[in-house]
């Protein structure tokens, strides 16, 4: 008979943290990107918008129910969430700048893994898409450095062919368009990323990974397989109608430029066709989202592997008659946000604050990382091992309008406040007013008060 071996206590407590370093070691990178998807609110509603699939992941992971976009356009808060800085400090603060012009040393999050032994592959947009042509889009990619590939997608001959939609602006918004697409999935964008991110995960077997799966629906022109259209019939659409008594704003807060002067235009025969086309597009997403998930069930991946999903910004869907991001507004300024971590409970749903910028700090804690530079932003792990817990008070975000005038918005759990740089204020409580409708800046100066002061913890942007 073996005599049993005892090993000393201090050998346990020695060994113990090399075994979850080896698991760390391990653990793959899934980041789903949605591009200009929103939050649940006003019309666009869970019980209208189907979703199957993310409701699938919610499932397996935590939904954070108060996330925050650092910036609501989509350049310049993917910069933001890949370096884990916020765009008062990389400079980004438009679709226009590369960011490596600004900072070109910056480690970034997909670039981290790379360089710590992960394979790294980009389908569809990750970082923001610009460039005319190869070389300029593999750039903008950050193919090289951050991606030991990146590849994006563009829709096929058939996928091209509209079965129906139109320009709903009279060709004055070239964007602003819905098509009702013939084909099959593959035949979009979409579909060739979600079979690309599958097809990778399949090669790549043991071997640990960071992918990131960029799709790029619901964001315009807004076009899907007709199939999803039909999942929305015309006739039960019922789009966002501004209640009386909605507190007026200045033009720069929303309702802007040429874009405000197209969408005071619509009908509401308009506003139905672009809602049900936002709707389509988001089912669209979802349905290549579920042939991401079914990989990881056939692989048995989800207990090493850290999933999260993302919108890049919010998006208003008619909330102050406007049709698009780049507001101070939750609509604009909150976004989904759901992560499935390994050891980490499943059908979670916090209320807690968070920011975007806590993403980066999130993976390095649990592939056990060192910050290659100091990140703005916390980790997410107590708030996925206690739904209860909260990291930090307030979450902010940032507009610019031109060269010289920006709005900064601090949002806690009962106000969000907005200072624009000439000094005009707005403030919303959430206990009551959950959709912003009523400006009360003018109730609480106490509030303002401390809220100016939590504003002025974050850095001022350089125009």
């Amino acid at each position: 008979m073996k005599k049993l071996v005892r090993y000393p206590l201090i050998l346990l407590v020695f060994l113990l943290p090399l075994a979850r370093l080896h698991s760390a070691e391990r653990i793959n990178v899934l980041l789903i990107m949605a591009d200009d998807f929103r939050d649940f609110g006003g019309a666009f509603d869970r019980n209208v918008v189907k979703t199957p699939n993310l409701d699938r992941l919610r499932t397996r992971g935590t939904s954070f129910e108060r996330a925050y976009v650092q910036y609501p356009v989509c350049n310049a808060s993917r910069t933001s969430l890949l370096t884990g800085l916020r765009p008062e400090q990389t400079g980004v603060v438009e679709n226009n700048t590369f960011f490596r012009q600004k900072r070109p040393d910056l480690i970034t999050l997909p670039q981290l893994c790379k360089n710590n032994g992960r394979q790294s592959h980009a389908f569809g947009k990750i970082f923001h898409l610009g460039g005319k042509n190869d070389s300029e889009k593999q750039q903008w990619m950050d193919a090289g450095k951050s991606w030991h590939s990146a590849q994006a997608y563009e829709a096929t001959k058939v996928g091209k062919q509209m079965l129906a939609g139109r320009n709903v602006t009279g060709e004055q918004l070239k964007w602003c368009e819905w098509g009702a697409a013939a084909g099959h999935d593959d035949d979009q964008p979409d579909g060739q990323i979600a079979a690309s991110t599958v097809a990778m995960i399949e090669k790549l077997g043991d071997t640990p990974w960071f992918i990131g799966c960029g799709f790029m629906k619901p964001h315009d022109p807004f076009i899907a397989p007709k199939k999803y259209f039909d999942l929305y019939p015309l006739e039960s659409i019922d789009p966002w109608h501004d209640p009386a008594g909605t507190s007026p704003v200045r033009k720069e807060a929303v309702g802007f430029g040429e874009l405000g002067a197209a969408f005071g235009k619509f009908t509401e025969a308009e506003w139905r066709e672009l809602f049900r086309a936002y709707c389509a597009g988001t089912s669209f997403m979802d349905a290549q989202l579920g042939r991401v998930l079914d990989v990881l069930d056939k692989n048995k991946l989800w207990d090493k592997t850290i999933v999260i999903f993302v919108g890049d910004h919010g998006y208003h869907t008619g909330e102050r008659k406007w049709w698009n991001k780049n507001t101070l507004f939750e609509r604009s300024c909150r976004a989904p946000l759901l992560i499935a971590a390994p050891g980490m409970k499943g059908a979670q749903v916090t209320q807690s604050l968070v920011e975007f910028i806590d993403l980066y700090p999130t993976i390095v804690d649990f592939c056990g990382f060192n910050s290659p530079h100091e990140l703005a932003g916390k980790s997410l792990r107590p708030i996925l091992e206690n739904p209860a817990e909260s990291i930090k008070e307030c979450a902010f975000t940032l507009v610019t309008r031109g060269q010289k005038l920006y709005g900064q918005s601090v949002r806690t759990h009962d106000w969000r406040f907005t200072h624009w740089s000439d000094g005009k204020t707005e403030l919303y409580n959430h206990t009551t007013d959950p959709e912003e409708l009523h400006d009360v800046s003018n109730k609480h100066p106490e509030i303002l008060k401390k809220l100016t002061i939590k504003l002025q913890t974050i850095p001022k942007p350089q125009l």
